[in-house]
C-alpha cells in the first residue's frame, strides 16, 4: 500500500498543570518528511509524508508528564462567580469558535438546549452548580459505553441512544456549555486509573473556559472535574482534530486493514505527592 500524509496528535500538552519532561516518536517505515507545528489549539502536532510501498505502519510514542493539581475554581472567582447564560460581548473574540453549535447554520441542537435548560433550572444560574447538574444529568441520560470505532456523536444522537462512549458524552457537555455561553472544546488524552485495568484506552472529555480560572477540564464519563491524573493531549472546538492518528491509504482492489494499539501508562511509584510523574507508552 502507499501512505498518503498523516496528522499525529502523540505529544502530550507540555504547559497549563502538566509539563512535558520527555518525549520520544519512532515511526516505521521512517517518513520522508516530518514537519511539527503549533496547532490553532495551541497543541504541538506533526505531519509527516512518506515514499514508497509497505505492508505496514508503526508508531511507537513514549512520554513522561509531570501533572499537578490546578487550584480550586472556588478560589479563581474571588466570591465573584459570573452567573449564565454568560454574556458573549464579554468573551475574547478569540473564543468564538468554541461557541458554535454543530449544526450546519451554526446553531445549536434543540436537544443539546433542552438539556441545558434543565440543569440551568437546577442550578440557580450559577456557573459551578450549573456544570455540576449538568454533568449529574448527562450520567442520569446516558449509559457510558466503550465504542472504538466512529467520530463522536452528535448530541443529539447521543441522547436519543441513550448510551455513549466517552468522546460521546464530551461532545454532549461540550455543546450544552456553548447552549449558556461557556466556551467549550473537545479534548483527548489519558486517564490513569486505580486499580489499573487490563487494557489502556484513549480517553476524551470536555474542556470549558471559565472567566477568571481559564481552560478547566470535566470529565462526564467519570462525573469529575479533571484532577492530575489526567494527561491531555490535544484540545480543539472540532473533535476530529484530536485523533492521535490520522491520514490516508491507498493499495489495490480488495486490500484490507487491520488496526491494533496498546497503551501503557505507569505513575512514578517515587512521587508520593503532587506532582507527581507519569510514563505514557503508546504503540
Amino acid at each position: 500500500m502507499f501512505l498518503g500524509e498523516h496528522r499525529l496528535c502523540l505529544r502530550p500538552r507540555g504547559q497549563g498543570f502538566q509539563t512535558l519532561l520527555e518525549h520520544q516518536l519512532s515511526v516505521l517505515p521512517e517518513p520522508e518528511q516530518r514537519r511539527e507545528l503549533v496547532a490553532a489549539s495551541g497543541d504541538e502536532i506533526q505531519r509527516l509524508r512518506f515514499l514508497g510501498s509497505t505492508d505496514e505502519l508503526v508508531f511507537e510514542a513514549r512520554s513522561l508528564v509531570e501533572t499537578r493539581p490546578a487550584p480550586p475554581l472556588e478560589s479563581c472567582f474571588n466570591g465573584l462567580e459570573p452567573p449564565l447564560p454568560y454574556p458573549q460581548g464579554q468573551l475574547n473574540s478569540d473564543l468564538q469558535g468554541a461557541l458554535e453549535g454543530w449544526l450546519p447554520n451554526g446553531q445549536h441542537e434543540p436537544s443539546a438546549i433542552e438539556l441545558t435548560q434543565e440543569a440551568l433550572m437546577g442550578s440557580n444560574q450559577q456557573t459551578l452548580a450549573f456544570l455540576k447538574q449538568l454533568i449529574e444529568l448527562i450520567q442520569e441520560r446516558v449509559k457510558y459505553t466503550q465504542r472504538h470505532v466512529g467520530p463522536a456523536w452528535p448530541a443529539g444522537r447521543t441522547l436519543r441512544e441513550r448510551i455513549g462512549s466517552c468522546r460521546d458524552l464530551a461532545m454532549l457537555m461540550v455543546a450544552c456549555c456553548r447552549v449558556v455561553g461557556l466556551p467549550a472544546r473537545f479534548v483527548s488524552g489519558y486517564q490513569l486509573q486505580q486499580p489499573p485495568p487490563k487494557e489502556y484506552d484513549l480517553h476524551a472529555w470536555a474542556e470549558v473556559y471559565l472567566p477568571g480560572a481559564g481552560w478547566r477540564g470535566f470529565d462526564p464519563s467519570a462525573g469529575m472535574e479533571v484532577n492530575e491524573r489526567y494527561v491531555v493531549l490535544a484540545t480543539s472546538s472540532k473533535p476530529e482534530l484530536t485523533a492521535a492518528v490520522s491520514g490516508s491509504f491507498s493499495g489495490p482492489p480488495g486490500a484490507n486493514s487491520e488496526l491494533n494499539w496498546q497503551i501503557q501508562i505507569r505513575e512514578d511509584a517515587s512521587a508520593t505527592e503532587t506532582p507527581s510523574r507519569n510514563l505514557v507508552q503508546a504503540a
